[in-house]
C-alpha cells in the first residue's frame, strides 16, 4: 500500500500523544507503516482522513497547552462514536501489538470490514509493545532482559 506521507507524519504525532512515547520510540518499534496499514484497511481511507483531520483540529483548538490538548483529545477523539473505538484501538496496538475487533455497534453503524478481526498485526508487534518498556520488562521468550543479568537479583520498589 502506497500510504501518504505526511498522513503518516500525522499518524506518529497523533500516537506519541495517545501514548507519551517519543517519535523516536515509536520508529523505533519499527511498527509505524504496519499500524498505519492496518487502521486504513480495516477502517478505510476515508475514516483515517476524518480520524487525522480531527487530530489536527485538536492540535490547532489546544495551540500548544497541553491541558487543552488532552481534554480536547478525550472529546473529539477518545468519547466519540465513531473515532473512539479506532482512537483506543490505536493505543492498544502500540501497547500490545494486536487489532481488536471493532464493537459490534460501530461495525453496524459504520460498517464492516471482513479485515476487522482480533489479530496480532506482524511477527515482531507483540514483541516491541510498549508495554514491555512502560512496566520496565521485557517480552517473555523473545528479548532477553540482558547478558549475565540473571545473576543480579531483583530489585523491590515500594509503592
Amino acid at each position: 500500500m502506497d500510504m501518504n506521507k505526511e498522513q503518516l507524519n500525522v499518524f506518529l504525532e497523533m500516537s506519541t500523544v495517545l501514548t507519551a512515547f517519543s517519535e523516536y520510540e515509536l520508529k523505533g518499534t519499527g511498527q509505524l507503516e504496519a499500524y498505519f496499514n492496518t487502521v486504513v484497511e480495516i477502517v478505510g481511507q476515508g475514516i483515517m482522513d476524518e480520524l487525522l483531520n480531527a487530530f489536527a483540529e485538536v492540535k490547532k483548538i489546544a495551540n500548544n497547552n497541553e491541558a487543552i490538548l488532552n481534554k480536547q483529545l478525550r472529546f473529539q477523539l477518545l468519547s466519540n462514536d465513531k473515532l473512539g473505538p479506532i482512537t483506543r484501538n490505536i493505543i492498544k496496538m502500540w501497547f500490545i501489538g494486536s487489532w481488536y475487533q471493532l464493537p459490534n455497534a460501530w461495525r453496524e453503524n459504520y460498517g464492516e470490514s471482513q479485515k476487522d478481526i482480533t489479530f496480532v498485526v506482524s511477527a515482531n508487534s507483540f514483541i516491541e509493545g510498549l508495554l514491555w518498556p512502560s512496566i520496565d520488562s521485557h517480552p517473555p521468550g523473545a528479548k532477553a532482559p540482558g547478558y549475565g543479568t540473571w545473576t543480579n537479583k531483583p530489585q523491590i520498589t515500594e509503592l
